[in-house]
């Protein structure tokens, strides 16, 4: 009787308790997270047009000189520089296997290769910050030294000739040369460095490194040699700038750079046919064309620099095999960093304006933080540049725009020197390959040498 009573009991006390419970809401029949995203940008882009201060005479001055600074880039840089270098990037690309690159920066190379080779990286790879990171994890997974592969993690970004060449034009040569002897002495030093920090890891992974197999290429190593040094060589020529001495060497290879800039492309004519399989009678129509222009217009010669280019653009697109490789990778590059380049042209142009302008940022705030050549300058700069990611060239512009609005040069170069190798994003994925321990020192000191660095540099050209 009672075991009656006690069933009887919990089945009024469910019976309640169903009561009491809330009935269930009907499933939402939309999906509100992938609504309200989308919502608040609209919203935001909506009360940033709604509030622009069009009326205000620095906003509109801003507007103007980011506009100005974009058409001069695309006057003075674009063709000269700009194009050039991606055909150079897309050859490098598509001609030079990884894997041979990549076979020196074993553990069991010796250090005078391992280093050296990983130390001018960066002119073969032509690549960025985030770029070098799975060709940086793969050596390390291979079995690469410590050492080799932080000089290669630190030299991929910062040696790329296509940086290099935009640096020197825009920036000024002292600058340019000084982040190419910089960033192959910081990554030779760097990877020591960490090397001795972590010997005992590394001797422990040396005795157990895989080796790279041999790599097999269709071109001879003379041959890319060759072909390379004409490319550069084109490069270099056209966009020899007017120095500002009446005479002298530099002022001599001025007044000829045209003529070295249409030897050199002879003689790319004459490899494309016998190296790269083009038909002679393409070149030969193509270079005609080219002369005629020059003729033509002798007093404007990028209308013929341009015609080149168009040929080059032609010949490359209407050859079936490795040369259809070239345009398409020359293509990848100008897809991936001119939309980047343009927008950082306007960004420094609206925020810094031109040099001896102004943007919406007063000169005198930046001359206070990075102007002249304290160490507080110098550290500002570097660490701020490690954090920041900076697409290939974008920091080109945005340090003019800083240089004309008071920076010092010491700063400057602590930047180029701590920016283009280093972002937030690249410390993220170096951490997840190699550990925190080995990232912190990593990014420590390549922050400590560009800060030193840097206040050398400001004393020097002060």
């Amino acid at each position: 009787m009672e075991d009656v009573l006690a069933t009887k009991e919990r089945a009024i006390a469910m019976h309640r308790a169903i009561e009491a419970k809330e009935p269930e809401q009907p499933a939402s029949l939309v999906d509100w997270k992938n609504i309200w995203k989308p919502l608040a940008i609209i919203a935001g882009v909506f009360l940033l047009f709604y509030w622009l201060p069009v009326d205000n005479n620095r906003f509109s001055g801003a507007v103007i000189e980011s506009l100005a600074l974009v058409r001069w880039y695309a006057r003075e840089h674009v063709l000269l520089c700009l194009v050039p270098a991606f055909f150079i990037a897309g050859a490098i690309s598509v001609f030079v296997s990884q894997a041979a690159v990549m076979k020196y920066l074993g553990a069991g190379t010796q250090k005078i290769m391992s280093y050296g080779v990983a130390s001018v990286s960066g002119t073969i790879l032509a690549v960025c910050s985030c770029t070098v990171l799975p060709l940086f994890a793969g050596i390390w997974k291979r079995g690469a030294g410590l050492g080799p592969a932080i000089a290669f993690l630190y030299s991929g970004p910062a040696v790329n000739v296509l940086a290099i060449v935009f640096t020197a034009r825009i920036l000024g040569p002292e600058i340019g040369l000084a982040r190419a002897v910089g960033a192959v002495v910081f990554s030779i030093v760097i990877g020591l460095i960490m090397h001795l920090l972590f010997r005992k890891e590394e001797q422990a992974k040396a005795e157990a490194a895989l080796h790279m197999p041999e790599s097999e290429t269709e071109r001879p190593l003379s041959q890319n040699v060759v072909y390379f040094a004409v490319m550069v060589g084109i490069l270099v020529s056209a966009t020899w700038g007017e120095p500002t001495e009446p005479a002298g060497l530099w002022h001599a290879i001025y007044s000829v750079k045209w003529l070295l800039t249409g030897i050199l492309a002879i003689v790319l004519g004459v490899l494309l046919v016998k190296w790269f399989r083009v038909k002679a009678y393409k070149v030969i129509l193509a270079a005609a064309a080219v002369l005629a222009l020059a003729v033509i217009f002798p007093h404007e010669p990028l209308i013929a620099f341009s015609a080149g280019i168009i040929a080059l653009v032609v010949l490359t697109t209407t050859t079936r095999g490795e040369t259809e490789s070239w345009f398409l990778s020359s293509w990848d590059f100008a897809k991936q960093i001119m939309p980047l380049l343009l927008a950082g042209v306007l960004v420094a142009g609206l925020l810094l304006g031109r040099p001896g302008s102004e943007g919406l940022i007063p000169s005198q705030w930046i001359s206070g933080l990075v102007g002249g050549n304290s160490l507080w300058a110098n550290l500002f700069a570097s660490v701020v540049g490690a954090f920041m990611y900076f697409a290939t060239l974008t920091e080109v512009p945005i340090l003019q725009g800083l240089l004309g609005a008071g920076m010092g040069k010491g700063p400057a170069l602590a930047l180029l020197l701590a920016g283009p190798a280093l972002s937030l994003p690249n410390m993220l994925v170096i951490r997840s390959v190699m550990g925190t321990k080995k990232t912190f020192a990593f990014v420590s000191l390549v922050v400590v040498m560009a800060t030193i660095s840097g206040k050398i540099f400001g004393y020097i050209f002060i």
